[in-house]
């Protein structure tokens, strides 16, 4: 027999809100149309961050910080580390440039966005960026 739980809130034993309130690794969220499910917590991104063109912090989550490298070479480094190597980087630029990113620097702890202009040239460009991270946290 299976039950159901119905309520309106959930908030922690002390009543001070759902902040303490934890999700399990499995927990599963079903689709709209009730067919497809997929896991909550592999389902979300580990980091994003809005870097300005310098690679200062402009808006981020799970980054503590960006270092500058050079014209349009910018590395962030994650509060929380990735369990291994193996995540996805997503980046894009404000002003219609060119995104990439390192695999070979991609470390548990850190990664690198690398922006190019979008001439015929395409050489590296000074951009606000903005990039974020799926994957496994340790």
């Amino acid at each position: 027999m299976t039950s159901q739980l119905n309520v309106d809130t959930i908030v922690d034993k002390a009543g001070s809100g759902g902040t303490n309130v934890k999700v399990a690794n499995n927990a599963v969220a079903v689709a709209e149309g009730g067919s497809a499910t997929t896991n909550v917590v592999q389902g979300l991104a580990k980091t994003w961050v809005e870097g300005s063109n310098a690679a200062a912090l402009t808006d981020s989550f799970n980054i503590s910080g960006g270092t500058d490298n050079g014209t349009g070479d910018y590395s962030y480094t994650l509060t929380n580390s990735m369990s291994s190597r193996s995540y996805a980087i997503n980046v894009c630029c404000h002003s219609g440039g060119l995104a990439a990113t390192n695999n070979d620097s991609q470390q548990t702890s850190s990664y690198k966005a690398q922006i190019f202009s979008r001439t015929s040239t395409g050489s590296a460009s000074d951009q606000i960026n903005y990039s974020s991270v799926l994957g496994d946290l340790a």
